[in-house]
């Protein structure tokens, strides 16, 4: 389903607004373990394992609500989106487990397998039109978790 509106209302500006404000906790966090001493390390670097667990929490929830919207237009809809939906999830949660030098570049990659795993199943939910702002959000994030890594 494609949405109708033209993307310039006012909801589609408000989704691109909140979806670039939330790249400033990745971008001033990752900026924070290059700049912050030793005993404020630890804390900044798991802050960054956090909101990225969350992050990337959110994208597999996106996968259940599209999941329970094409249940109801259809009962044959196609299950990919609940099986998906908690697996980032799970990864995410090994990932603010595992010490800071090697839980920032699993999230990194986490978030570029959930774009990936979009990419393949919004056309046909409807949402191609996101996946360009999905993408820019993708680099980011996952950069910043990377340059993050880079400072632990």
């Amino acid at each position: 389903m494609i949405p109708t509106k033209h993307p310039e209302d006012s909801t589609w500006r408000l989704i691109r607004r909140l979806g670039y404000a939330g790249l400033i906790p990745f971008v001033f966090l990752a900026l924070c373990l290059w700049l912050v001493g030793p005993e404020l390390h630890p804390y900044v670097a798991l802050s960054m394992q956090g909101y990225g667990a969350v992050i990337v929490s959110f994208l597999g929830g996106i996968h259940w609500g599209v999941g329970f919207r094409n249940a109801l237009i259809t009962p044959q809809a196609p299950s990919i989106h609940f099986t998906w939906g908690v697996v980032p999830t799970l990864l995410a949660w090994v990932g603010v487990m595992m010490p800071a030098f090697a839980g920032l570049p699993l999230l990194g990659f986490i978030l570029i397998g959930c774009y990936v795993m979009d990419r393949r199943t919004w056309p046909a939910a409807g949402l191609a039109p996101w996946l360009p702002m999905r993408l820019q959000l993708t680099i980011v994030a996952s950069l910043s978790c990377f340059l993050a890594a880079g400072a632990t």
